[in-house]
């Protein structure tokens, strides 16, 4: 049986990355040049110096693809690309990029929601059967996802403001622990005592499986600001703590719910924020209690990378959905 490589481009926001995979799932190779020093002095990632950066890593990037795949541009038979949501400079290039190779090499196109690629991560690890919940968590994106099948997917609930990253990479800059916010936030917080401070949880509506972060992220700054007015010395490794307690507690709650209400034993965890190590256990941890199995992608696999674009280009690849050269960059695209 002829065996499929996708070639998978990624430069959504700060990592430039291409990967190589068999078959959709086997991870030949998945490069990742990551940004994250160059915009460390700016406390967050800065558009402009993104996209150049894009620019210069590139070339190089797709060719350490090949090389460490061992093979050549004639082997690729499917080249899929993040063509959104992202940073429409940043996008622009992996898929002017992809573009033009496709058309080189004559080969189809596969442009991939990038939201889409995070829960497919999953998929280049583990094996599970439809249906399953996904809890997207992701600096820009708080999703619970119903998956009935390839390309089959309802949205049960999202984010209303903040998305739990962003809350993250916000109070970890608030907090002065620098770029990127997750890890910095789970780091310090484990020095903390996480039931120091009572931070607020909105679980919303009555039945509602909705996030809301913002309310959060306000606590926790008035907690801080109020401290030092009063000349009172903050620990900041307790409000860390706190402020990562609030956010798993509803995260796994809610999740937890939704696979009641779906009725599905499996769950997948996808997302930047699905590395972080408190998360993972507590999802796990509670979902067990209840005949509930967690997967979760390895910590490579949950920041951007292009190994889970190509998973999710060579599904859609599968289903029949291949895109055209008019394939453009769409910053706000929606997922569902």
């Amino acid at each position: 049986m002829a065996k499929y490589l996708t070639m998978g481009v990624e430069t959504s926001c700060d990592e430039t990355s291409v990967a190589i995979v068999e078959d959709g799932t086997k991870v030949l190779s998945n490069i990742i040049s990551s940004q994250i020093e160059t915009h460390q002095p700016f406390g967050g990632v800065v558009p402009e110096i993104a996209s150049r950066k894009h620019l210069e890593s590139i070339t190089p990037v797709v060719q350490k693809a090949l090389d460490d795949a061992g093979v050549g541009f004639q082997d690729i038979n499917i080249i899929a690309v993040t063509y959104g949501p992202g940073l429409v400079g940043a996008l622009l290039v992996g898929v002017s990029v992809a573009k033009a190779m496709a058309y080189a090499l004559d080969i189809p196109l596969i442009g991939v929601n990038h939201l889409e690629g995070h829960v497919y991560a999953s998929f280049l690890e583990h094996k599970f059967d439809f249906p399953v919940l996904c809890l997207v968590v992701s600096g820009g994106h708080t999703s619970l996802l119903h998956l009935k099948g390839h390309g089959d997917k309802e949205l049960l609930g999202q984010t209303r403001d903040d998305a739990a990253g962003e809350a993250f990479d916000k109070i970890a800059r608030y907090l002065g622990l620098g770029y990127p916010g997750g890890p910095a936030i789970e780091k310090e917080a484990q020095k903390g005592n996480p039931q120091a401070i009572e931070f607020p949880r909105a679980w919303l509506e009555k039945d509602s499986l909705d996030f809301s972060f913002s309310g959060l992220k306000s606590a926790v700054i008035n907690y801080v600001h109020n401290a030092k007015q009063k000349g009172q010395e903050v620990n900041r490794a307790d409000v860390a703590a706190s402020f990562q307690q609030a956010v798993v507690d509803v995260l796994v709650e809610k999740t937890a719910v939704a696979a009641r209400k779906v009725g599905t034993d499996t769950v997948i965890l996808a997302g930047g924020v699905a590395a972080n190590s408190s998360l993972r256990e507590q999802l796990t941890a509670r979902l067990k209690e209840e005949g509930k199995t967690v997967f979760f992608p390895s910590p490579v696999y949950c920041t951007d990378n292009a190994a889970m674009i190509a998973c999710a280009g060579y599904f859609r690849y599968k289903r029949g959905e291949v895109s055209d050269l008019y394939l453009n960059a769409v910053p706000g695209l929606p997922f569902c």
